[in-house]
């Protein structure tokens, strides 16, 4: 009786969302990473440019909204996810040599096997692993976290819509993932208005204005002096809101919103590679630039 019922009334589809919002990753991923270095190469290589980390805001929320479309369109979430796992883990040492700012590598090095340096004992070698690969994450385990937000949202499965997004909020706080939770909350928000973009505009706005709130306001872009206490309080008060160091991700949403009408397709292993790339060439940048 029970097969019959299954028959003849069958358990509803589950809904596809299909991503309103630009769907050329291939693209996106790529001027993301163009961003991303921006940010890098202010940081390392030119003592913490303040435009060069501004640009780089636009780096992130790229990044999250091609994670949205990624996870509409992969056949296989748990292999998506392993695999950003596995470039993380492998671009990590890459990620500590380029991304500190005292510029010697060789200090650094000499800083990071400082516990092995009188010869090799297990808690030695833990103490080293734990400062490469635990201290400070690289991006790829926030997006990581996002995908399994995602991924469990989607499912509905055992509650898996509310304790896995909220035990990757909890995660990215305890391992001191690169944009904390804060991080993982704009892929959750993206998921949930990802099918209409008035919602993702809606969403990027006051979510990046709540964020931007922590920081202080800008007083120079590219070089010139910004006062917002001259202008009238109609123009300076959302001014001073959007003009926040956080708030000028925003830039980046028009390349969510507005649809490009071809993409650039790489193989997966260029898609996953560019990351790590990056890295070299920051690393071989510093090495010219700081001996």
């Amino acid at each position: 009786m029970t097969a019959l019922n299954s028959r003849l009334n069958p358990a509803p589809a589950r809904t596809v969302r299909v991503p309103a919002g630009n769907q050329a990753t291939g693209l996106l991923r790529i001027i993301a990473l163009l961003f991303m270095f921006i940010d890098h190469s202010g940081k390392v290589l030119f003592n913490n440019a303040p435009d060069m980390r501004l640009l780089g805001r636009i780096a992130f929320p790229l990044y999250a909204w091609c994670m949205v479309v990624g996870i509409y369109r992969t056949r296989s979430a748990p292999r998506y996810l392993l695999r950003l796992l596995f470039v993380g883990l492998i671009s990590q040492p890459l990620y500590l040599l380029a991304l500190d700012s005292e510029g010697q590598l060789g200090v650094l090095i000499q800083r990071v096997t400082a516990p092995l340096a009188d010869g090799f004992t297990f808690a030695g070698l833990c103490e080293v692993l734990k400062t490469v690969f635990i201290v400070k994450p690289n991006i790829f385990l926030t997006l990581a976290m996002g995908l399994a937000a995602m991924w469990g949202i989607r499912e509905k499965k055992y509650l898996s819509h509310i304790l896995v997004p909220a035990a990757m909020l909890i995660l990215a706080t305890v391992l001191n993932a690169d944009y904390g939770w804060k991080g993982v909350l704009l892929f959750i928000l993206l998921y949930a208005v990802q099918d209409s973009r008035p919602g993702i505009a809606a969403v990027m706005i006051a979510y990046f204005l709540f964020w931007g709130s922590f920081y202080n306001i800008t007083t120079r872009l590219f070089g010139i002096p910004v006062n917002l206490s001259e202008l009238p309080d109609f123009l300076s008060l959302p001014l001073k809101s959007f003009m926040r160091l956080e708030t000028y991700a925003l830039l980046g949403l028009p390349l969510i919103l507005i649809r490009f009408p071809r993409d650039f397709r790489t193989p997966k292993w260029v898609s996953y590679g560019l990351y790590p790339a990056h890295l070299v060439i920051l690393i071989v940048l510093k090495l010219i630039m700081f001996g």
